[in-house]
């Protein structure tokens, strides 16, 4: 009874806290901005960017994710309202502008994903009552050998499924997590594997629903899909992410909260550390002895990935012979809609996946229909983040205008024109970081970084559209609000908080050796930088596991 009381006033005082801490702020922004005419006149202002630095600070401070995205979407709703109630209301649930664009829980809703992440919930709960996930942990209990070779394997299937970060996140995560499992890995490790190889594998993919939203972000009568290519060499967040998932898999190096989560995973079987382990209880069905490896290849390689490649083509018009992409397959995925395609492949993939687990009789008709509740129920903690997450990535771009706000401090460089890629990284983090939306970075800077540098230097601007493509990266790698950052939390069935505090460290040592080696890169623009860069990281890794084992303990001090 003392302790229920003495938490309930705990999370009394915290309230009180907050309510105390918004009140002040929104006091703070209303005495410190002059009215204006029409609109509101924290518009394009920094107060633009208040809301989701808040709700990040309340979410890494409380723990809390949704009252944290809750007081930043109502902090944001009461700036756009600027005193109009009404207003203030529509804005927390659905509100828009002249343009269209719209805000809010509902304004801000993508049916589509939110469609794929419950089909892919259910397909998940079919593969694994039909013994394809047991049969496929066997096999690989039988070809990997080690921890080592478990994560090298996960890395490698990310590379494999470059198409889309969404689709990457949850597909990767379905197929090892019992893999990992069965090699006593971290779910915290898991799903930091799983984010580091998505959006950092689909920024250097050319065929991915990636690179169609940078090609599309760049101004009329540009070539973006060459810029896109051409900026690859030197996307070095994206690159140094992905040489730091091997080395540190190869060399057996964990620093920072995650030495703790694997320390824990290895000496206890603990695979969650912390007491939030949303996905632990999860209903435990029958699984089918008979199941086989094929059943959980066919069902995603053949079904699942096939299916949404085909749909993403179709919705960019690469069947439509009055389109401008007709049979141009790299046209076609650049104009193609990944929500919409994901939705129609993932539904496609589940009706095969049906017939094909009932034509070999490893589940039954009624086994298939209970796990459709089920596979909803294990993706309801993605869900609702996502939902609040989109609500305040909404509010601050188009109810707030922070793309305006970014435009106006970014206007005036053109003295500090070799430093522009640096400082072009370090915006781009801080405003995905924020924000939650790497796709949304890439359309507020990537035309400014094109206007800098076009008539000027073309090959300095491709090294600025890489560090704006690089710091997007970051910021979707490890803001507690990133759908990317989301959803491979709930690929590995891990605690979210838990993913982005034990990635956070690695998120930004490699966000550092990025940002020096793009300083290098606005005096030195050559591919011999990234090479350098690279074999840098590499370095930086050993001498940093080398400082472990002499006894260096900050390096295994929690965040």
């Amino acid at each position: 009874m003392n302790i229920a009381l003495t938490k309930s006033h705990h999370d009394m005082i915290t309230l009180a806290a907050i309510g105390i801490g918004v009140i002040i702020v929104a006091a703070i922004a209303f005495l410190t901005t002059d009215p204006v005419e029409e609109g509101s006149r924290f518009y394009g202002t920094f107060w633009a960017l208040v809301p989701p630095i808040i709700a990040i600070a309340l979410a890494l401070i409380t723990k809390n994710v949704y009252l944290s995205l809750f007081v930043g979407i109502l902090l944001g709703a009461v700036f756009i309202g600027d005193g109009n109630l009404e207003f203030t209301i529509m804005s927390i649930m659905d509100a828009s502008n002249e343009d269209g664009d719209a805000w809010g829980f509902l304004g801000g809703l993508d049916t589509g994903i939110l469609f794929f992440l419950v089909v892919l919930g259910i397909i998940g709960c079919i593969l694994y009552i039909s013994g394809g996930s047991r049969a496929y942990g066997e096999w690989a209990l039988a070809h990997i050998k080690s921890r080592k070779g478990a994560q090298i394997m996960t890395a490698l299937l990310g590379i494999l499924i470059f198409i889309d970060d969404y689709f990457n996140c949850l597909t990767v995560g379905q197929v090892m997590r019992s893999v990992t499992d069965k090699f006593n890995i971290s779910r915290a490790k898991l799903a930091y594997l799983i984010d580091s190889m998505a959006a950092p594998i689909c920024i250097i993919a050319p065929i991915s629903s990636w690179a169609a939203a940078v090609t599309s972000y760049m101004p009329d009568g540009v070539d973006g899909f060459q810029l896109f290519l051409e900026s690859i060499a030197y996307n070095f967040y994206a690159l140094f992410t992905i040489i730091m998932v091997f080395v540190i898999a190869i060399i057996d190096f964990d620093f920072g909260p995650m030495k703790k989560h694997e320390d824990n995973a290895k000496n206890n079987n603990d695979l969650y550390t912390t007491a939030d382990r949303p996905y632990e209880n999860e209903k435990e069905f029958e699984i089918n002895s008979r199941g086989r490896v094929f059943d959980l290849i066919i069902p995603i390689f053949l079904f699942l990935v096939p299916a949404c490649v085909v749909f993403l083509i179709w919705t960019g018009g690469f069947f439509d012979p009055d389109s401008d992409f007709y049979m141009d397959f790299i046209g076609a995925i650049g104009d193609a809609s990944a929500s919409t395609a994901l939705a129609y492949g993932s539904m496609v993939a589940l009706i095969l996946t049906i017939i094909y687990m009932l034509l070999r009789r490893t589940v039954t008709f009624n086994q298939t229909m209970d796990c459709i509740p089920q596979g909803f129920k294990n993706m309801v903690p993605a869900i609702t983040i996502l939902v609040f997450a989109w609500a305040i990535c909404a509010i601050t771009r188009y109810g707030l205008g922070a793309p305006q706000f970014v435009d106006s401090i970014v206007g005036d460089s053109g003295s500090l024109m070799n430093f522009l890629p640096a400082i072009f990284m370090l915006l781009a983090c801080f405003i995905s970081f924020s924000t939650g939306t790497s796709w949304g970075t890439f359309g507020i800077l990537l035309p400014i970084v094109y206007a800098a540098f076009a008539d000027t230097n073309p090959e300095l601007m491709i090294v600025g559209i890489s560090a704006c493509l690089s710091g997007a990266v970051f910021g979707d790698h490890c803001s507690p609000i990133s759908d990317t950052t989301i959803m491979s939390s709930a690929g590995a069935q891990c605690s979210h908080l838990n993913h982005v505090s034990t990635q956070a460290p690695y998120a930004l040592l490699v966000a550092g050796v990025s940002f020096i080696f793009f300083l290098i890169a606005g005096f030195w623009q050559s591919y011999i930088v990234t090479l350098i860069g690279v074999v840098a990281m590499v370095v930086i890794l050993i001498l940093l596991k080398k400082l472990q084992q002499n006894g260096m303990t900050f390096l295994d001090k929690e965040a």
